[in-house]
């Protein structure tokens, strides 16, 4: 196993109802057997409180020689879980490397593997972060070719972003306002005034701890509302059935691909609808994640497409649509 730090830089400063950040870190994460290599990532925005020291710490930990086959996942994820609590990115970055190198052993794509059908992969929305009405247009002019816009919300300025943005285009849009909102009866009406203007679904309106105040807001919302902060691993998901209408997973939130899987199929099972996320990453991380976009109603898998220093060439969005190809494994090819 080798690990290296990254710095990704982002094309325009990128915020959100709590943070602001023009450089978000990613630590690359590489696992070999017999000459073939897999690729994983760990990306760390601030809020999941993992810091490039403590995945480092956390990937110097690891001892995988004690393994002689690297397609016993099961067993090796079982080992990397029980070193330490939490750490789900760092956790991330083997789970894909591992999967990548199972798929790379096996010459099947891991969404094959798994039984997805490429086909019935939604589209994919393209984020926009809160910023002043002027630039808000701008970048959703920028963002001509994609079909579905996520707007960032939650810093009072919501209807001025959402106007400015229906000035130039009328594509459907997603709302994140990432806990921002904090009065029930604000957001309902909020809510109802942005189903007017075109948007689609709401994600994590109000704090992630005011649970009977989202229960409420979901059974009388006009909009489905998506958890995200509110739901991080496997345990959680449970938990958003009759709060939420739908549960965001992100494999740096849940620990990886394993994780992610079964997180999908505990949501389905509860008629809760599925979304597909991702942080600021790379087209490995993104490519991992998308490997199970058959199984999400939404997905808003574009962290690669806000950056302008990709090492990866992996997934891509054609037309609109998540669009996974036949490469073994995650699908990403290193470009160093």
């Amino acid at each position: 196993m080798r690990f290296r730090p990254y710095d990704l830089h982002l094309r325009h400063v990128f915020t959100i109802s709590g943070d602001s950040r023009a450089v978000s870190p990613v630590v690359l994460v590489e696992v070999g057997f017999e000459g073939l290599v897999g690729y994983g990532e760990a990306a760390l925005p601030p809020y999941l409180g993992e810091s490039l020291q403590s995945v480092l710490r956390f990937l110097k930990q690891l001892d995988l020689s004690r393994f002689h086959n690297p397609l016993l996942i099961h067993d090796i994820l079982e080992y990397v879980d029980r070193l330490a609590p939490g750490n789900f990115a760092a956790k991330a970055s083997i789970d894909i490397a591992l999967h990548d190198l199972a798929g790379k052993l096996m010459q099947q794509p891991c969404h094959r593997i798994w039984g997805l059908n490429p086909e019935r992969t939604p589209h994919s929305s393209f984020t926009i972060g809160i910023d002043s009405p002027a630039v808000v247009a701008r970048k959703s002019r920028e963002a001509a070719s994609s079909s579905i816009l996520k707007v960032k919300l939650g810093r009072g300025t919501d209807k001025e972003i959402i106007n400015a943005i229906r000035t130039v285009t009328a594509k459907p849009l997603y709302v994140d306002v990432n806990q921002g909102w904090t009065d029930k009866h604000e957001a309902l009406d909020m809510i109802h005034w942005l189903k007017d203007q075109g948007v689609v679904l709401v994600e994590q309106p109000m704090p992630a701890g005011a649970v009977e105040e989202m229960a409420w807001l979901t059974q009388h919302s006009p909009l489905p509302t998506v958890a995200d902060e509110a739901v991080q691993v496997v345990a959680d998901v449970k938990k958003m059935a009759g709060v939420y209408s739908g549960i965001n997973i992100k494999l740096m939130k849940c620990g990886g691909m394993r994780a992610a899987l079964k997180m999908a199929a505990i949501a389905r099972g509860l008629d809760l609808e599925v979304m597909l996320g991702c942080m600021v990453e790379t087209s490995c991380a993104v490519s991992a994640a998308a490997q199970l976009s058959p199984l999400a109603k939404w997905c808003d898998l574009d962290g690669n497409l806000l950056i302008t220093n990709d090492v990866f060439d992996g997934m891509k969005i054609v037309d609109g649509k998540v669009t996974l190809s036949e490469r073994p494994g995650i699908g990403a090819v290193p470009l160093f």
